[in-house]
């Protein structure tokens, strides 16, 4: 038998003293939303929630940098006492209703990611409702795009010294950087890149976008990007150690496709995670690469990187 609609009222936060509300609903990335909300990372205009009556339903947020316009659609929870049927077509309402508000007519859609823990396919409670979340986005007509690892490198974690097969400089400016990125696109086994390439950009192009639209937006030094080089100054691979708006990061890593399969992976995360552990306040470092890329996630495993979490990304083609 059908079930009735729940009576909803879908509408977004009137600013940020009705987080409260907001948080009636849970995900692990609550403790970020109120800085957030103070630094301009989120809008209340852009989180949303269903109510039935008094009660939270439903709730979806996008994030953004620092004065930008909306980037990622990163919380997207369900009351998930309810019977699936339910809570789903309330997911759906507040997701198409929010969205048709938030981005702007025309604008492509910004992607769905969410972080789930590293073995949630094997509790049946946490396997419903990731599947509740991804249906919901499904009905919008998004795809899944990829499932990746979350990695981190904590503190006291030996890094091996350099063994002198290559050197290390600094990236010499965005030209310098671009004509690496541009080439290890060939062969990328990296989804974002994939789909990048297959939408119709060119390796530069896509290199170009990838650079302007997340490195560029980095403010730590970028006296920390390293090129890695053989001892006659041939390029072989390069790294990008950053901070974000929340924790030392590995933001990019290549090998060029001439120099891949002869463990310079190794040297170069190496290097990278010896800038970030060498700054003062470093605690733990986060990394992330697509589960299908396995290569680099055997040179995280090798250099002591803990797969503490996955996640997941659906686009709207």
């Amino acid at each position: 038998m059908p079930v009735a609609p729940l009576d909803l009222t879908i509408r977004p936060l009137t600013g940020p003293e009705e987080l409260d509300l907001f948080l009636g609903l849970s995900y692990l990335l609550d403790h970020e939303l109120a800085d957030d909300l103070a630094a301009g990372r989120r809008r209340p205009e852009w989180m949303w929630v269903a109510l039935s009556g008094d009660r939270l339903v439903a709730r979806v947020a996008w994030w953004s940098r620092e004065g930008g316009a909306p980037l990622l659609l990163d919380v997207f929870d369900l009351d998930d006492s309810l019977p699936a049927a339910e809570r789903e077509a309330a997911g759906l309402r507040l997701v198409e209703t929010a969205t048709a508000a938030v981005v702007p007519a025309g604008a492509p859609r910004p992607e769905y990611g969410r972080f789930v823990p590293a073995g949630w396919r094997e509790d049946p409670a946490v396997r419903e409702a990731v599947g509740s979340r991804v249906r919901v986005m499904e009905r919008t007509g998004a795809r899944m795009l990829v499932e990746r690892l979350r990695l981190e490198w904590r503190a006291g974690t030996p890094v091996p010294e350099p063994d002198g097969r290559l050197r290390f400089r600094p990236v010499a400016g965005r030209e310098d950087l671009l004509a690496l990125m541009t080439s290890v696109l060939e062969g990328t086994l990296d989804a974002h890149g994939q789909l990048d390439l297959a939408s119709g950009l060119s390796p530069r192009e896509a290199a170009e976008k990838h650079y302007d639209e997340e490195l560029a937006g980095y403010s730590t030094p970028r006296a920390w990007w390293r090129v890695a080089e053989l001892p006659d100054g041939e390029p072989v691979g390069f790294v990008v150690p950053a901070r974000n708006a929340y924790n030392p990061i590995i933001a990019y890593i290549g090998v060029l496709p001439a120099h891949r399969g002869r463990g310079y992976i190794d040297e170069i995360l190496a290097e990278g995670t010896r800038v970030l552990a060498a700054q003062e306040d470093t605690v733990r470092i986060r990394a992330s690469t697509d589960l299908g890329n396995v290569p680099m996630a055997k040179a995280f495993a090798r250099l002591g990187y803990v797969n503490f979490e996955r996640s997941f990304d659906m686009v709207w083609d």
